[in-house]
């Protein structure tokens, strides 16, 4: 069965790629036609891709994998944002760090003293400190919060990257490919899909594309979680039998 029908990728303009003179040549297997000089993306070869990309994604999360979204364009920020917090991925939706996966023990630092921000704010702990000094603290919370809100309970690089827009995120991808993560992302009719595992064509620039996109890796991952908890019973009553 579809994970989408064919009418919600074309309601969600998902076939809408670039200007041909934009395009990559690695896209050609997955465009349709042109029309009035834009690429139109083969709907089929999406639905084909996103089912695969979806039952990787249910598989790492119910094998308890942990997963990282990328996207800090504008359109993507705010979904990218709310998506991985319903299944407690980690998320970079403003700007990506360098090193955040290729130097993560340097990059560990600056969380910790994030969460140590959160902590002194959180219990009040400013007895020695003038208000000036506190002030002071609070930007530096704020600035450091849209860099590290999305990885701060991270404690090791994570399993699996999924990414919006391959293009823009490309030093994101890069970094992945270096540690040896596999990428889920989506690749419009300017990208290079052999930079990631798991391409999935489609529009990266409508909002309504990017969100049904990642809703659909969203629900992947809670599908894997909940089958990673129904599982746990069995495998308990099997070891109370065989002990």
């Amino acid at each position: 069965m579809a994970l989408v029908t064919f009418k919600e990728l074309l309601d969600a303009r998902i076939h809408f790629g670039h200007k041909k003179s934009r395009w990559n040549p690695a896209m050609a297997p997955y465009i349709y036609t042109e029309k009035k000089g834009v690429h139109i993306i083969d709907i089929r070869k999406t639905m084909q891709l996103l089912n695969d990309a979806y039952y990787f994604a249910r598989d790492m999360a119910s094998r308890g994998k942990k997963f990282i979204f990328v996207g800090t364009k504008k359109q993507a920020s705010e979904i990218i944002k709310e998506e991985a917090g319903k299944v407690g991925a980690f998320y970079v939706h403003t700007r990506w760090l360098g090193g955040t996966l290729t130097n993560f023990s340097t990059l560990k630092k600056s969380i910790d003293k994030y969460n140590e921000l959160n902590r002194l704010f959180e219990l009040g702990e400013f007895k020695n400190l003038t208000k000036k000094e506190i002030i002071k603290l609070q930007r530096k919370r704020d600035k450091m919060k849209k860099y590290f809100e999305g990885i701060k309970d991270m404690v090791r690089i994570p399993d699996v990257m999924f990414v919006v827009d391959i293009r823009k995120e490309i030093n994101a991808v890069r970094e992945a490919r270096i540690v040896g993560i596999p990428v889920i992302g989506i690749v419009d009719t300017n990208s290079d899909p052999n930079l990631v595992d798991y391409p999935i064509p489609a529009n990266d620039d409508a909002i309504e594309s990017i969100q049904l996109i990642t809703r659909v890796i969203t629900s992947a991952i809670a599908e894997g979680l909940k089958m990673a908890v129904d599982e746990q019973p069995e495998k308990e009553r099997e070891e109370e039998s065989e002990g």
